[in-house]
């Protein structure tokens, strides 16, 4: 199985804006999720694409795979170190500006290993689904029994302190 990585680190862009960028790409077939980077207008395009870029280059340099059966298996944008700054405010305050770094891992994989992946999951038959709602029918059963229970144990206590009551008014 090969799965190809690559990291950028310490990205100066909060990970809200990067993710959203990410979110265009995961899944695409890596040139064109490259395409797609080099036409949006994000400043976090310039550098996923790069990284893509990167990532693309590993794989056929370090695992002579081809570029035409890559795609973008995942894409991670983390929340890397915090640099805290300072701003003056009114009556002699400050409140902190917090400029945010990003942690972005793509791993880039072939089409034949997601096929692969798809074939191992094994497909629920009917006789599966159909023992499941049985045990989904049992369990609610089991619970409805015992707050049944719990009633008739509330009616029981319920008369005879009711009962109790009556015999200290005679």
């Amino acid at each position: 199985m090969t799965e190809v990585k690559a990291k950028l680190k310490f990205l100066r862009q909060s990970p809200r804006k990067v993710r959203l960028v990410a979110d265009l790409v995961r899944g695409k077939n890596a040139k064109k999720a490259v395409e797609i980077l080099s036409v949006t207008n994000k400043k976090a395009a310039t550098p996923m694409r790069k990284l893509i870029e990167s990532a693309i280059a590993n794989a056929k340099n370090n695992f002579n795979l081809e570029e035409d059966g890559l795609i973008i298996g995942q894409v991670m944008v983390d929340d890397g170190p915090t640099l805290k700054r300072w701003t003056p405010r009114a009556r002699g305050r400050a409140t902190t500006i917090r400029k945010r770094t990003s942690h972005i891992m793509i791993v880039i994989t072939t089409k034949q290993e997601i096929e692969k992946k798809e074939e191992k999951k094994p497909e629920e038959t009917q006789e599966i689904k159909e023992a499941k709602e049985i045990k989904k029918i049992e369990k609610n059963a089991e619970k409805n029994k015992k707050i049944v229970e719990k009633k008739k144990d509330k009616k029981e206590v319920v008369q005879k302190d009711e009962s109790e009551i009556k015999k200290d008014d005679k």
